[in-house]
């Protein structure tokens, strides 16, 4: 993995696509402490992990904390954002591919 290259994806925010496949693309994520992923949607199901760190996660209006060793699910096309609450990495997994994070 350390000849993938991260891609700067917004202020306080880098990804590198680690597996990519015909149905399936897993992303790991770094966040700044206090990056904020503004909210959003895709047609994409997401399944997100905390590897270490903190974040505040809204999904569809609701906040949840999710920690080190957490995860959660983002239906298709669901509203949400997340602001880290310090350095954190995470491991996104999209079904199907975002081809918007091919290069």
């Amino acid at each position: 993995m350390a000849d993938i290259q991260w891609v700067a994806a917004s202020t306080g925010m880098r990804r590198r696509v680690l597996a990519d496949g015909e149905k399936l693309m897993l992303v790991e994520v770094h966040l700044d402490q206090g990056a904020i992923v503004a909210e959003h949607s895709h047609i994409h199901e997401q399944a997100t992990y905390v590897i270490r760190g903190r974040i505040q996660f809204t999904l569809s209006g609701n906040t949840v904390e999710l920690s080190a060793g957490q995860s959660i699910f983002i239906p298709s096309n669901a509203l949400h954002q997340v602001t880290a609450s310090e350095e954190t990495l995470l491991l996104d997994t999209f079904s199907p591919p975002r081809e918007d994070f091919r290069s």
